[in-house]
């Protein structure tokens, strides 16, 4: 499995919007993408921050929907983050994620 972290900069005030943004066009597009297996979205309004984990079956998976989708998502948050978001790729060495995708236990 293959983890994509992304750190952005929201505008002042913005957080609010960048969530309805996320749910109504990011999301939607994201369990279009081939191999795309969750997504994480974590919202520091006091820091105006916002860091998002995708997860993907596979690097290129991750790789080709960087490629392809991910500057459509940027032009859809153009308006509540500021500056190039920072992004980033990890190879997960562990999760518990996998269980509970399958209906186990943790």
């Amino acid at each position: 499995m293959y983890a994509r972290i992304v750190n952005m900069k929201l505008k002042k005030d913005a957080h609010t919007e960048f969530a309805k943004t996320f749910e109504k066009d990011v999301v939607p597009m994201l369990r279009k993408q081939n191999g795309f297996r969750d997504e994480i979205s974590l919202l520091a309004p006091e820091r105006s921050e916002v860091t998002g984990i995708s997860f993907w079956n596979l690097k290129e998976s991750a790789e080709e929907y960087n490629r392809m989708a991910y500057p459509q998502i940027l032009k859809s948050l153009s308006n509540v983050i500021e500056g190039t978001p920072e992004v980033r790729g990890f190879e997960v060495s562990s999760s518990t994620f996998h269980k509970i995708a399958l209906g186990q236990p943790v």
